[in-house]
């Protein structure tokens, strides 16, 4: 069975994430905050690393409960920096804080995060129709600068790119990939 080119095939994790879940729509705004704060975490680091500290963030941040971690105070943030199983930046978790608190008035604004998402290519999926694979496109530059101006952080146009294609907002899957979708 052949897998997209970045799979390590001798990761048990990665195989899992690309086959179930890399890709494939959400539409859950719970399943969205959680990408879209995984994908903040891994700025600078591989997906991999976030992959196998996973569970450890669920735990950590409440299973992505925007209720209760747009109430994290410091001695929560404390916590989280003694915390070894996750990724320790304080940038990073204060960032996820703020990001889930503009996620919020974003629901607000939209009825969901999903909705404001999605709204970007009008609910289609946008199919990957070259070999090569980008790091950004147009659509994750204008989503990732709307991001910032509502005052989000670690939203840049590259793991804007990445989250899109975990969402499956964009099907990146490689044409031999056996994924990929005619």
């Amino acid at each position: 069975m052949k897998r997209c080119f970045w799979v390590d095939e001798k990761s048990e994790i990665y195989k899992d994430y690309h086959d179930n879940e890399w890709g494939i729509p959400k539409y859950d705004d719970q399943q969205l905050l959680e990408l879209l704060i995984l994908e903040s975490f891994q700025a600078g680091l591989s997906w991999l690393t976030v992959l196998k500290k996973r569970e450890s963030f669920r735990a950590e941040f409440d299973n992505f409960n925007i209720d209760k971690i747009v109430l994290y105070d410091d001695k929560k943030i404390d916590s989280m920096l003694s915390n070894p199983k996750i990724i320790r930046s304080k940038n990073k978790i204060l960032s996820a804080i703020n990001n889930a608190k503009i996620f919020k008035q974003i629901q607000a604004e939209y009825g969901s995060f999903s909705n404001y998402i999605w709204g970007f290519t009008d609910g289609k999926i946008i199919k990957r129709t070259k070999d090569i694979l980008p790091v950004s496109t147009e659509l994750s530059d204008k989503i990732s600068t709307d991001l910032k101006k509502r005052g989000m952080k670690y939203v840049g146009t590259v793991i804007i790119y990445s989250y899109l294609q975990a969402v499956g907002i964009v099907d990146d899957h490689d044409f031999d990939c056996f994924k990929h979708k005619k």
